[in-house]
């Protein structure tokens, strides 16, 4: 073998070792993104299951309380009815936009009566729906934050080339409405 055949032999191996390790590398980003993805969904998928277990105590807390405001309580049995875990998550986004609103609304109410609002059982459902809320704005931040990473990964390249090969595809966000995002200090006025 001459010299000039052993240096082309030993470029293109460099050429693959270093290609391979490009594509190791891509692959396991790629899948520990794909794994945190799913590790947040877990966790929103947690808080959805405990608001979706407190609320019957709540509505029953308040239902005897409320009998003029029944058409509140109707919407938060309703928006909880409609939760289903193996929805597709556009379904589930919705679901939970539906149901936060419903709450909101209930909570509302509670404060035009002095009498619910003053019921230590009441204030304890409020303040634990509440803390889940904000566990699931949260917990919501957190796997969008991780769903953009992972679909700007697979974008680039040389994610991109290998995305077909493993079949790697976008991820869904898990979007919330604009009046649940936007803060009340923040908010336009108009003039």
């Amino acid at each position: 073998m001459s010299p000039g055949q052993a240096v082309a032999i030993f470029s293109v191996a460099l050429v693959a070792l270093v290609l391979g390790f490009l594509a190791f590398e891509t692959y396991n980003a790629v899948i520990a993104l794909r794994l945190r993805i799913d590790k947040a969904w877990a966790n929103i998928d947690v808080a959805l299951e405990q608001r979706h277990d407190m609320l019957p105590s709540l509505v029953t807390a308040v239902r005897d309380l409320m009998a003029f405001e029944q058409e509140v309580l109707v919407e938060v049995t309703r928006a909880r009815a409609a939760y289903s875990p193996t929805e597709p998550l556009p379904a589930q986004a919705a679901v939970s936009d539906a149901t936060s609103s419903a709450v909101r609304s209930l909570f509302a109410v509670v404060e035009r009566y002095p009498d619910i609002k003053s019921q230590a059982n009441v204030l304890d459902l409020q303040d634990q729906i509440e803390r889940i809320e904000g566990m699931i704005a949260d917990r919501r931040e957190l796997y969008n934050d991780q769903v953009f990473q992972y679909n700007t990964r697979i974008a680039q390249l040389p994610a991109l080339l290998l995305a077909p090969i493993f079949g790697w595809r976008p991820r869904e966000f898990f979007e919330a409405k604009p009046e649940e995002t936007a803060r009340p200090d923040t908010e336009l006025r108009p003039a």
